[in-house]
């Protein structure tokens, strides 16, 4: 029977029919179609995945760039990663030497992803620095991701932008301090945090509280600043019950302590007999950095022992000058982190009042919330801390700033058809230009040129989105790139200038105005801040000569062009080869080739001879450690074959506000018993020699 009797004849599908001709050609529409969505769709992760690469690529061009002119950098940390390259004690515990006499004034969290680097592909300057360029392109990356998920492809690409272009984040993951790590394992718990909010997810929690006890144990308390941040925001915004979300987070409190507790413990309950001795403190007790020198101290500024930058209540004297709301916004730390704040402040203001009282659970909302929190604790305990203070510390509030900038202005750019929207990124534009102008203002030619570039940008992108919502979209978009360019050109600025000068010491600037402010120190370059390097040469310290490197209380560090030079291009201060051949000397028949005041001092001796050199004293010779009655039995076992007197060779004898009463009763002990001999302008004893 035919089909059409059948089914009718608008229903005939038989080949050659009409109808099959017209089913075929709306199937292959469809498939047209699908395909043409497909290919955009490709086309468009194709072009989000170039841009990301496009953006992790340029952060390491930017980290890596002429890395190696820092030379070993902060040569304390650099002498513990030779150390922890060469003996797995010195490694797990963090000592300054392979020998283990004294480790440094910080756990070793830091430390190990460079000592193994050491371990793969020998000492240099490369081997140091560029794990720690990676971490920071790793960080760019992680940022980008957290802003993604709550905020979209293109505010993750801004964020990851301003992180990178932060002058302090440009100085510090091209440096050796155990910042880079801190922040990179406290952006990762950020971004984990979000997660584990979105769905209230315990195990996602636990592993924020994993992340932040390995921050630990890179700088101590200061990982736990994020914490209120953290633990609001889930309170607040993981969608189950109050009681779970307390549970949630009492086990990622558990899991933190477990994940630094460790390392802790070890140190405690390992006998002193066969562990180093811990640097920075007084009673060789890992404790005594929790609560007093890595610590309560460095908030209040008293306690804490002598590590480096004094005993008791000298830290703020010292390093800390001023404290106050103003002294992240002014001298160095104004130009290493301030240019966003106050724009990203407007804008989480703004973004808080848009969300409005929406859903509890709102992801956006609580990624205000995250990087709002995190933003205002860890600048007001880095404005009012009392305790030793350091300028680069700023980079801390780097994630915290650009992820802010990015979510809070995307919030904006959302609702730009409301007013309270377009007239917040308004001001929030017009404050970031006004502030970008101020720091610029204070740099040097040729910086100080662009103040106007960053005025009429901040104006323009300001105008353009008061009227946004009359704009095509295009152009509105225009208008917040324009505003962009005017926020990030400052520290853009800052940080090509911070990539190409040198740095070395302990401690480092960066952007060309390296101090100023009520504390009166430094000034444009050339003004004699300690540890900056222009072309490659020390500059004039304070209290220092020219070519010398001069630490905030006039003591000074040899170095110069003559110090230049050395294994891969490394600086070692004024090591002469004379006294390097010397310190090599039959020097596996001793643990220690040589032992001086300070770990400055020392670090350059072991770094030049890659030999284990004990640090008296540890950081500033205020250590009790050794004592005189330990120091003569290694001598008597014939542990270490020369004493270089205090004072000699490159950052030689104790520190600023350091005690060395240790170090004066072992120099004159030494100096009585030993004969003396000068080599290559050092001072040196034989301690096998009779006496």
């Amino acid at each position: 029977m035919a089909t059409s009797t059948l089914h009718g004849a608008d229903t005939d599908l038989s080949p050659g029919s009409p109808n099959a001709e017209r089913q075929t050609e709306l199937e292959h529409r469809r498939t047209s179609r699908t395909r043409r969505r497909v290919r955009r769709a490709l086309s468009r992760h194709h072009l989000r995945t170039a841009t990301v690469v496009a953006l992790l690529a340029g952060t390491s061009v930017l980290y890596l760039w002429d890395l190696a002119d820092s030379g070993y950098a902060n040569t304390f940390y650099s002498a513990a990663v030779q150390a922890g390259s060469q003996s797995w004690k010195a490694f797990l515990f963090g000592s300054l030497d392979a020998g283990n006499a004294i480790t440094v004034d910080k756990p070793p969290g830091s430390l190990w992803l460079m000592a193994l680097s050491v371990r793969i592909f020998g000492l240099s300057s490369w081997s140091i620095l560029a794990p720690q360029a990676l971490l920071g392109v790793a960080t760019v990356g992680v940022l980008y991701a957290s802003v993604r998920r709550t905020s979209g492809h293109v505010a993750g690409l801004v964020a990851g932008a301003l992180l990178a272009l932060t002058p302090a984040a440009a100085l510090m993951f091209r440096y050796n301090n155990p910042d880079a790590l801190l922040v990179f394992l406290l952006t990762a718990a950020g971004y984990v945090t979000l997660r584990a909010t979105e769905k209230a997810s315990a195990r996602w929690l636990a592993a924020a509280g994993a992340l932040v006890g390995f921050a630990f144990l890179t700088k101590m308390l200061q990982a736990f600043l994020v914490l209120p941040a953290f633990a609001l925001v889930y309170l607040i915004a993981a969608p189950t019950t109050v009681r779970r979300r307390v549970l949630h987070l009492l086990l990622a409190f558990a899991t933190m302590i477990v994940s630094l507790g460790w390392w802790v413990a070890l140190v405690e309950l390992v006998p002193a007999s066969l562990r180093p001795y811990v640097g920075g403190s007084q009673t060789n007790s890992e404790l005594e950095l929790v609560f007093g020198y890595n610590g309560l101290a460095r908030i209040f500024g008293n306690g804490g022992g002598a590590g480096p930058g004094g005993g008791p209540g000298a830290g703020g004297a010292s390093f800390g000058s001023y404290t106050g709301i103003t002294r992240l916004f002014e001298g160095a730390s104004g130009g290493m982190i301030s240019w966003l704040i106050p724009g990203a402040l407007v804008l989480a203001a703004v973004a808080l009042a848009l969300l409005g009282r929406g859903p509890r659970t709102n992801p956006v909302r609580a990624a205000v919330l995250l990087w709002t929190g995190w933003l205002v604790v860890t600048a007001l305990v880095f404005s009012f801390m009392a305790g030793i203070y350091h300028d680069y510390y700023t980079v801390a509030l780097a994630p915290a700033i650009a992820g802010l900038v990015a979510v809070a202005g995307h919030v904006a750019w959302q609702r730009r058809s409301l007013l309270l929207a377009r007239i917040g990124f308004a001001i929030a534009a017009l404050a970031t230009g006004a502030w970008g102008y101020v720091l610029i203002d204070q740099a040097p030619q040729p910086y100080n040129t662009v103040k106007w570039l960053i005025a009429a940008a901040s104006l323009a992108g300001a105008l353009g989105f008061l009227v946004a919502h009359r704009l095509p979209t295009a152009v509105a978009a225009t208008a917040v790139t324009v505003a962009l360019v005017g926020a990030g050109t400052g520290p853009a600025v800052y940080a090509l200038d911070t990539v190409t000068t040198p740095h070395q010491g302990p401690i480092v600037t960066a952007g060309p105005v390296t101090g100023g402010g009520p504390s009166g120190q430094g000034g444009p370059v050339g003004q004699g801040r300690f540890g900056r390097v222009p072309g490659g040469v020390p500059g004039a310290g304070q209290g220092g000569a020219p070519g010398q490197q001069g630490g905030p209380t006039g003591q000074t560090q040899q170095g110069g062009p003559t110090g230049q030079g050395g294994p891969s291009g490394m600086d070692q201060g004024t090591v002469s080869s004379d006294l390097t051949t010397l310190l090599n000397e039959n020097a596996s028949a001793f643990t220690w080739v040589a032992a001086t005041n300070g770990s400055q001092a020392a670090a350059r001796f072991q770094l030049a001879t890659q030999l284990p050199v004990m640090a008296i004293g540890g950081f500033n010779g205020g250590d009790p450690s050794p004592t005189l009655t330990q120091f003569q039995a290694d001598v008597a076992q014939g542990r270490i074959h020369y004493y270089i007197a205090a004072g000699d060779g490159p950052g030689g004898g104790p520190g600023p506000g350091g005690s060395d009463r240790t170090g004066s009763a072992i120099a004159s002990w030494v100096a009585q018993n030993f004969t003396s001999k000068t080599v290559g302008g050092v001072t040196v004893y034989d301690l096998t020699a009779g006496h």
